[in-house]
């Protein structure tokens, strides 16, 4: 049996923490390694515990759930952050995305959704809404990374739309019958290529300039 997804809560609401806990407790598969209540607790638990997915509110006294993203990605910190949010505007949950998170949940959100939710950013998945993807586009400059898709290979675009289309590293290796860390490289390459930071802004660009899986 796999070893369990490990799991930071950062949330400022102890009795949102606990409902989570008490959601998450009873999946085989997920592991509730420890919590926070403001962001800056969340990075320094991260770094010491090294979760896989981090459920991160947005709104927290102190540092903030963007500021807290923001960091992690500065100290390079590997794990997957799911937005745990009871705000629905786009002005609340686009500068989440981003900073880095890899989608977002309501916290009114059902459990078994919650814990797919989390299989799927773990795996590799982006998750986004079609109006919030479509928030993050109309935000981006339309100049963006224009013309530097000419300097991908013919493999890097098929890795590229396959990230445009949600799909892990796992799943890509094995559509294009290729090992995960050739995939890995790949996608290293487009981000570099593409001077993108995260999965999410590869996807973005995809979906502006046409590449599709």
């Amino acid at each position: 049996m796999a070893d369990p997804i490990k799991v930071l809560l950062v949330d400022d609401h102890q009795v949102v923490r606990r409902g989570l806990r008490t959601f998450l407790e009873v999946q085989d598969d997920i592991e509730v390694v420890g919590e926070a209540a403001d962001g800056a607790e969340g990075v320094a638990r991260a770094e010491e515990l090294r979760p896989d997915v981090v459920l991160m509110d947005v709104k927290m006294p102190g540092m903030d759930g963007v500021d807290a993203l923001r960091k992690l990605r500065e100290l390079d910190n590997p794990a997957r952050v799911l937005i745990v949010t009871s705000f629905t505007e786009q002005r609340t949950v686009v500068p989440a995305l981003r900073a880095g998170a890899a989608g977002y949940v309501y916290k009114d959100v059902d459990p078994d959704a919650l814990a797919g939710a989390i299989r799927s950013v773990h795996a590799g998945h982006i998750l986004l809404q079609p109006e919030v993807a479509g928030a993050l586009l109309s935000q981006e400059d339309t100049s963006s990374g224009q013309g530097r898709g000419g300097s991908l290979t013919e493999r890097e675009r098929e890795v590229l739309g396959l990230i445009a289309d949600g799909r892990s590293n796992r799943e890509i290796a094995r559509a294009l019958v290729l090992s995960e860390k050739t995939v890995k490289t790949h996608v290293s390459n487009i981000l570099m290529k593409l001077d993108l930071a995260d999965r999410t802004q590869a996807a973005l660009w995809a979906v502006r300039h046409g590449v599709a899986g």
